[in-house]
């Protein structure tokens, strides 16, 4: 019997996907696990593999067009299946269907039919206009003017609509009509880019965090030189080389421990604590940005986390990252320092609590006693949901993050 296959779910926030390429056309054989099309989700572009054997006998999602979620894509049978059942109300197999305003307007034939021009249709007044009392007149202006008599009293004869009572109503709607000022046209060049379902969902998600969540923003200063000293002695050591951001993501890890509330989610009606800490990194990539996560942060070396964001940075760039590797995250980092942003404010992912925004690291000057000191500083922005997080418990969060970092041999502990 055939199998219909549906748009399937291929993430949890997915909606509608879009057919980037059929691999296989109508007639082609299909083993189990062959490769079917590749599908463009909200966060990569995946490939997906044919759950049954047969026959490709329908496609019913061209490519390059947004397809819901549960909506059937193609039919997999047996060769010269009938799938007429199958197939979605106005479709065929065999031959599109014709519209019903397709249908020759007359029934005449022959050469004299052929040479007879369309009537003109004539427009009927309504029953209930017909009943009305109104001049040849009245109704010709009320007709141009797009008026409906029902809505005019006549002061003519026994209660009959005159040319008097069309002015008068033109009058009056003209009175309360404001002018609106003539929208000049256009004269900008511009180019029109359709939506990918990454900026999508970037939007759908991103407006929603701001209208839903109370948003908050702490920014401290934070002394980068041992951190920086420390990261060029591993460096020279390790084959494994260590960024800052490694060194930011551990520390937020390590950070999370002593501060659970910014390792938690608003639920709605009761705050989730989350028992394990997964790091969420956002990468910038063509379409707009996702956010791959590193899980068990707080348990792994820097070595190892430096291992993974290489990796999980590569995979999102190239739209290869599996659903595993950008969900679950329970805290999340955006990192600005390296295009030389000094200070943002981040947007929090939803359902979290918090988002840490990272600057750049720049020479700074600073007073210490009666001098004044250039030190390498970084500024970062917390943006805490208040229905979850105070002021007093991000602050203090930050005043870890910053003891860490100023003294980064603690990382290792």
């Amino acid at each position: 019997m055939a199998e219909v296959i549906e748009m399937p779910r291929l993430s949890d926030t997915m909606t509608e996907g879009v057919i980037v390429k059929w691999h296989k056309k109508v007639g082609d054989p299909v083993k189990a696990g062959d490769l079917l099309a590749e599908i463009e989700t909200d966060k990569a572009t995946m490939e997906f593999e044919a759950p049954v054997g047969g026959v490709l006998l329908y496609i019913g999602a061209p490519e390059n067009q947004p397809i819901p979620v549960g909506v059937p894509i193609a039919i997999i049978g047996k060769p010269d299946e009938d799938i007429s059942a199958l197939l979605p109300k106005g479709d065929s197999s065999s031959a599109s269907a014709r519209p019903r305003d397709a249908e020759p307007a007359l029934a005449a034939s022959g050469p004299a039919a052929s040479r007879m021009p369309a009537p003109t249709p004539v427009e009927a007044a309504s029953p209930s206009e017909a009943r009305l009392k109104a001049s040849p007149l009245a109704r010709k202006m009320a007709k141009e003017a797009g008026i409906d008599l029902r809505q005019l009293q006549g002061t003519g004869e026994g209660g009959r609509i005159v040319r008097r009572d069309v002015e008068a109503y033109l009058a009056r709607t003209a009175e309360t009509k404001a002018p609106s000022p003539p929208t000049p046209p256009s004269t900008i060049p511009y180019r029109e880019v359709p939506l990918s379902q990454m900026r999508k969902t970037i939007a759908r998600r991103l407006t929603a965090s701001m209208q839903e969540a109370p948003h908050f923003y702490l920014t401290r200063s934070i002394c980068m030189e041992a951190a920086a000293t420390w990261r060029e002695k591993l460096n020279a050591l390790s084959p494994t080389k260590i960024s800052f951001n490694d060194l930011i993501i551990k520390a937020v890890a390590m950070a999370l421990r002593k501060h659970p509330y910014l390792n938690a989610a608003w639920m709605g009606d009761h705050i989730r604590l989350y028992q394990e800490i997964h790091i969420g990194f956002a990468v910038a990539v063509e379409e707009g940005l996702i956010v791959p996560v590193i899980r068990h942060a707080d348990r792994k070396g820097l070595s190892e986390i430096a291992t993974e964001t290489a990796t999980l940075a590569q995979k999102a760039r190239e739209r290869k990252l599996s659903p595993e590797e950008y969900t679950g995250s329970t805290f999340s980092i955006s990192n600005l320092g390296m295009f030389g942003i000094e200070e943002f404010t981040a947007v929090i992912n939803p359902p979290e609590a918090a988002i840490l925004a990272v600057g750049a690291i720049q020479p700074t000057p600073v007073v210490k006693g009666d001098k004044i000191e250039i030190e390498r500083r970084m500024r970062v922005t917390l943006s805490c949901d208040h229905r979850v997080v105070d002021g007093a418990t991000g602050a203090a969060f930050l005043a870890t993050l910053a003891e860490l970092l100023e003294e980064p041999a603690r990382l290792l502990l």
